[in-house]
């Protein structure tokens, strides 16, 4: 468990670079992020986009990149397949979105001819450092999957859990969330809630312990849970939230940012490399709390 972002990144710092390749990565905001991870000595940057203008604002930020790790490609599409490559071929780690739109990155990455296919489900594992709150917690998904099936939502737990037991997590505790916390056959995401707490039993989903159905309450705070009788190691201590569908995990995420004025760092999972996608709102140490996630969650020790 780690109680904020700071300790997740002190742990990152004790790990070996990651190589990071950057696709369009003329941007000032990506910059300033690749900068901080650099100087913390988490990665060694490959940024592909326009060379002029990746080297005006780096000068502006005091980012100090030679021009072998430069590669001149000013479209963007363009520049998102050969970061995409450099990652194929080996020559990076990890990947991270820059000044292109989010279709054509993610076109780009799961190309059938050179992409990062790897035959998991994509998935977005979310992470939030919550002022009071104790520890950070983890959500998923709340950005690909729009309304995933049983199915689904085992490979994108399977996904998430991966992830935190190579940031450092033991047994991670997984929470299965819907607006109540018994099952009610006119609710999918109840009777979601109770399948996937009993295939975690039966070794179907490895490394977690997984119950729910929970509403939102009972996962995250103790005496809530205890208030309405519900025991276990997961009740009011989940680590990993699974939303039921994108809108409940978008909204979910918005809200701890701008009512709880919570930090997110995020990653998308499933690919043969983690992929850093930040959204323009997000903040620079977010940007570099991603960063830190996907180096640690490729599991080098």
């Amino acid at each position: 468990m780690f109680r904020n972002f700071d300790e997740m990144l002190e742990k990152a710092q004790k790990l070996p670079k990651s190589s990071i390749s950057v696709a369009a990565a003329d941007d000032i905001d990506v910059l300033k992020s690749i900068k901080d991870a650099a100087e913390k000595g988490l990665v060694d940057p490959l940024l592909v986009g326009n060379r002029k203008k990746i080297e005006e604002l780096s000068s502006q930020i005091g980012l100090k990149i030679s021009k072998e790790h430069i590669i001149d490609i000013s479209n963007p599409i363009e520049a998102a397949e050969e970061a995409v490559k450099l990652v194929r071929n080996g020559d990076a780690d990890i990947i991270m979105k820059g000044m292109v739109t989010s279709s054509d990155f993610m076109k780009a990455v799961l190309s059938s001819d050179y992409g990062l296919r790897s035959g998991k489900i994509i998935s977005h594992l979310a992470a939030y450092d919550i002022p009071n709150f104790g520890r950070v917690l983890f959500l998923t998904d709340g950005g690909i999957n729009i309304a995933p099936d049983l199915n689904q939502k085992v490979e994108i737990l399977q996904n998430a859990v991966d992830a935190l037991v190579n940031l450092g997590f033991t047994e991670p505790k997984v929470a299965v969330l819907s607006a109540v916390e018994f099952v009610n056959p006119h609710m999918e995401a109840t009777i979601h809630g109770a399948a996937l707490s009993k295939m975690a039993e039966r070794g179907q989903i490895r490394h977690a312990v997984i119950d729910g159905p929970f509403a939102l309450d009972n996962a995250i705070n103790l005496e809530a849970a205890k208030h309405k009788g519900i025991y276990g190691p997961v009740a009011g201590n989940a680590d990993i939230l699974l939303v039921p569908n994108i809108e409940s995990g978008n909204i979910l995420g918005k809200s701890i940012i701008y009512f709880a004025k919570g930090v997110m760092a995020g990653i998308v999972l499933g690919a043969a490399a983690p992929i850093v996608l930040t959204s323009r709102a997000e903040t620079a140490y977010g940007k570099l709390c991603s960063i830190a996630m996907a180096s640690m969650s490729r599991g080098i020790e």
